[in-house]
């Protein structure tokens, strides 16, 4: 113990001679204790403003632009963990049960994964598509099979105004 001592003494004075204030370091642990929150019934909600720091945590995590997962977020769910689209769509990114799979999801309706694996996504296709981000999020929307047989952005109306207002939300 006094070795330890010894040594975080020594590191002490190592920060006030270099005048060092180390950043305060963003716990994902601690985010996520101020997100989970319980309700009468016991079950976990999440407010949207909690999904919010989900995203942005996550977003950098990844290296991916937070306003821009915060957009398909918007767009895709309106940042609701508990959205099931009628194609099979499910929680805030509308991961679709075989896209989940793939990218390791093992609970598509659990904020936390749903967040993590749809912003993983979005990094791949923005790499797929070589940071080309209307490209990426088009195939988010109509997968990259679509984006790479119409060498762009596909002519779906449904897929032309999901990236406008993804790319406009995203500014």
């Amino acid at each position: 113990m006094d070795g330890i001592n010894r040594v975080l003494q020594r590191i002490d004075a190592i920060e006030q001679r270099f005048n060092y204030s180390p950043a305060p370091a963003m716990n994902f642990s601690k985010v996520l204790a101020g997100v989970e929150k319980s309700n009468a019934t016991g079950e976990k909600t999440f407010a949207s403003d909690d999904i919010g720091k989900m995203i942005q945590f996550t977003a950098k995590k990844y290296g991916v632009d937070p306003k821009l997962a915060m957009a398909v977020a918007k767009v895709e769910s309106n940042l609701s963990p508990d959205v099931v689209s009628s194609a099979g769509a499910v929680g805030v990114m509308q991961l679709m049960p075989e896209t989940a799979q793939g990218l390791g999801v093992q609970n598509s309706k659990d904020p936390r994964e749903n967040i993590d694996g749809g912003v993983r996504y979005l990094k791949q296709l923005i790499s797929t598509f070589d940071g080309d981000v209307p490209k990426a999020v088009a195939a988010y929307n109509a997968g990259p099979q679509a984006v790479k047989n119409y060498n762009g952005i596909p002519p779906y109306s449904e897929t032309k105004a999901y990236v406008a207002k993804v790319m406009e939300l995203s500014k």
